[in-house]
């Protein structure tokens, strides 16, 4: 090797932070596995590279005996003297054994190590970069598009967008710009792996943040989400600060940032509820558009029991009980909803119910009890029977 590649090692150790040592302990294992291969030689070898001149010595070693049976790995003690006086049984002896066309088989192994060695930092740097990225909303360029994936250029790296993480209605091409947001980062062999999503809840989440200056900035914080990605979704919202409308603040004036999210979602319908840690408020508004008329709830089932007008069943159950079914995502709270009527064919009015609940402080039966209410399959979701006694009457519409 020439003067200048040894330059090049102290450049690499300076500007990529590879330790020198290490790269030219590499680069002489390397020669020792590339002199063993080129001259068919099991021998035992030694690289030996000067570091001022980059000159390369192959040094082979062998154990002095007094009968040689491996010539390969054995001398005699006569010849051991012949190279060092001082050597006795035992005692390992090394002598050059460089062949004449070595150069060109050290460059290029040398070259091929060192550009290995750099791939590999460059791979853990940005491994580095980006590990501690989950979650967090990356715009790049479409490459390339195959069968399972979507392939997106990021900064000094390369995203996996899986066809089944994008949106319904997304229609991707080479060369268009696309936002997603990185779900997982692992290290892979040909380097780190960085996987995005367009479906994942953080996904409209970061779009809030990136059009909802309030979110940006912490005045105003997502609670929850609920969402079925490219149809519905629902955001609890609150604000911090009680001087600032949190639905508002999100809406934007004339609806313009919700509307911005809204169009890089395809049209994906997005109600924004006001968070309360109040349940039956709570339930109530994640409802929306729904028009509440009472709300029961068993704490220790973590289960509710919603009363709403007959004409609202349909519209809070939702098309395919989609509303109800995020809802209770949203809320983490099991609902049933029942109508007005399903309430007085169970024989209980639900405004009596709510008067009488008053009345006694928690409960909302004439004895103490919580009313009992007729499942009703259709309206049900995700919520079992709750138990007389269990309920306590939480919101009157």
């Amino acid at each position: 090797m020439r003067v200048d590649f040894m330059s090049a090692i102290h450049d690499l150790e300076r500007e990529k932070g590879i330790d020198k040592e290490v790269l030219l302990e590499a680069i002489s294992q390397a020669l020792i596995a590339a002199y063993k291969k080129n001259y068919n030689t099991a021998q035992n070898v030694r690289v030996e590279i000067d570091e001022q001149s980059g000159a390369i010595r192959v040094l082979a070693q062998k154990t002095v005996v007094e009968t040689v049976e491996d010539p390969r790995l054995q001398i005699d003690l006569d010849a051991a003297r012949k190279i060092n006086p001082r050597v006795g049984p035992g005692d390992v002896v090394e002598h050059e054994v460089t062949p004449k066309d070595f150069g060109r088989v050290a460059a290029q192994t040398a070259k091929n190590v060192v550009t290995q060695r750099i791939r590999e930092v460059e791979r853990g740097m940005i491994y580095q970069e980006y590990v501690d990225r989950e979650a967090e909303l990356v715009i790049g360029t479409v490459q390339r598009i195959d069968a399972k994936n979507v392939y997106v250029e990021l900064s000094k790296t390369e995203g996996i967008l899986p066809i089944n993480e994008l949106l319904p209605g997304d229609v991707v091409t080479p060369g268009e710009r696309i936002k997603a947001v990185i779900t997982r980062v692992e290290r892979g062999t040909k380097g780190p792996q960085i996987m995005l999503s367009r479906i994942d809840p953080q996904f409209l989440r970061r779009l809030f943040e990136r059009e909802v200056p309030e979110i940006y900035d912490g005045t105003v914080e997502i609670k929850a989400i609920a969402r079925e990605a490219g149809d519905r979704s629902k955001v609890a919202v609150y604000a911090r600060d009680p001087n600032v409308d949190p639905i508002g603040a999100c809406v934007g004036p004339k609806g313009v940032r919700v509307q911005a999210i809204v169009e890089e979602l395809g049209g994906e319908k997005i109600d924004i509820i006001r968070w309360s840690n109040d349940p039956e408020t709570f339930v109530a508004s994640a409802l929306s558009p729904a028009k509440v008329t009472a709300v029961y709830v068993s704490e220790a089932e973590k289960a509710t029991r919603v009363v709403v007008p007959d004409h609202q069943l349909s519209l809070a159950i939702g098309k395919r009980g989609q509303n109800a079914r995020l809802a209770a995502k949203l809320t983490g709270w099991k609902i049933d909803i029942k109508s007005e009527s399903q309430m007085r064919e169970a024989g209980l009015e639900p405004q009596a119910a709510n008067a009488q609940a008053a009345q006694s402080g928690d409960r909302a039966g004439p004895n103490g009890e919580a009313p009992r209410v007729k499942p009703m399959s259709q309206a049900h979701v995700d919520v079992p029977p709750i138990e007389a006694g269990s309920e306590r009457r939480l919101r009157e519409g």
